[in-house]
């Protein structure tokens, strides 16, 4: 048995935000209906990668059914709202007042129906001046500073993965699993909204902290810190290895097993990780000088004797054939391939990658009048 196991979860969802939300909850046992518009959701289409099927909605969609829905109709919106009044979680990732135009409020569904959870997600706080922009991965990630301190000292980039929908997901998890457990509580549900742009200034405190109180803007520093030094990627004579000394103690490992130059450990310029981190130039200097002599498995060596952290710079090829990569097996429209692995969970439902439209027969059956 799962633990969401007899939940059942309605979803408008979209792209990456509201599914990644709604798969975590799938693989946990929870019955999840996609409710798709005619030609199916937006992450159909981007590409055929997978067998036919698109590689972001193969990853987000697992385990759920898919119908294919006019909302904006009278009988299909009706159906809607009663596949909703036997929900217990609805989920919707739509543009800002989609819902309220349609009557399907998220205050005024939970008054209704006072077990449901149901979950709004934008890309800015309703309360704010932002509350109707439009929101896409990219403009949050520029729109919240992570670009300001992402890439080199020449130029800002976008974290290459879909970050602020993917962290706006797993954020929108976590309160659904909370308000279950309140509900459990009080049993009542609740209506709550996520910011995209809440979830990525969270991840952005610690840069606007050092600005707020210290005056101190991040810089952008490729594969190094910018609190933190030594820390960051080397050149060996064949290749590269990302080297780190978080604590004070490896530091001291480091100088004396490593670059056999123990009496750094006393430079005024590197006493400590702040003098490190202002110096941080001469110290790469240093380090860069030794590690062109040797060979990545050398430096590796060294750095294992020495019980020092270190990593790869993988590139795809690496990943894809990565010793602590699990993956798991899944159903398509167009045949079994494989995913990654939940992070969260060894046992997950199995399911497949619902074809557009798939269940929809079957749901009008369930839960028309």
């Amino acid at each position: 048995m799962l633990p969401l196991d007899g939940l059942l979860v309605i979803s408008l969802e979209q792209a990456v935000a509201g599914p990644m939300c709604t798969m975590r909850l799938a693989d946990a046992g929870a019955r999840v209906i996609k409710v798709e518009r005619a030609g199916g959701e937006t992450a159909r289409h981007y590409d055929k990668a997978v067998l036919g099927t698109s590689a972001y909605f193969t990853w987000l969609n697992r385990g759920k059914e898919s119908a294919e829905l006019n909302i904006k109709e009278e009988g299909d919106r009706a159906l809607l709202e009663q596949m909703v009044a036997k929900a217990d979680v609805f989920v919707r990732n739509i543009a800002p007042g989609a819902a309220d135009r349609l009557g399907l409020g998220g205050k005024e569904l939970v008054a209704k129906y006072p077990q449901l959870i149901c979950v709004d997600i934008f890309g800015y706080g309703q309360d704010s001046s932002y509350a109707k922009r439009l929101a896409y991965d990219m403009l949050i990630q520029a729109e919240s500073g992570i670009c300001a301190v992402t890439g080199t000292p020449d130029e800002q980039v976008k974290v290459g993965v879909s970050m602020a929908d993917i962290t706006t997901g797993a954020t929108a998890h976590t309160a659904i699993l909370e308000a279950l457990i309140e509900r459990g509580i009080t049993g009542k549900g609740k209506a709550i909204e996520i910011a995209m742009f809440d979830a990525i200034a969270d991840m952005m405190c610690v840069p606007l902290l050092h600005y707020d109180y210290m005056g101190r803007e991040t810089p952008r520093m490729g594969l190094a810190h910018s609190v933190i030094a030594p820390y960051g990627k080397f050149r060996c004579s064949d290749g590269d290895v990302v080297i780190v000394c978080q604590q004070h103690a490896e530091w001291v490992r480091f100088c004396e097993g490593v670059l056999e130059r123990p009496e750094l450990i006393e430079d005024p310029r590197f006493v400590s990780n702040a003098d490190r981190v202002t110096n941080t130039p001469a110290l790469f200097a240093i380090i860069a000088e030794f590690c062109k002599t040797q060979t990545r498995d050398a430096l590796i060596a060294l750095l294992e004797t020495s019980k020092l952290p270190w990593a790869n710079v993988s590139s795809l090829p690496d990943l894809s054939n990565h010793p602590a990569l699990r993956r798991i097996e899944i159903d398509t429209p167009g045949g079994k391939a494989k995913v990654t692995a939940s992070p969260l969970r060894d046992e997950i439902k199995q399911g497949a990658v619902p074809g557009m439209g798939e269940h929809t027969a079957q749901i009008r059956a369930e839960f028309g009048a």
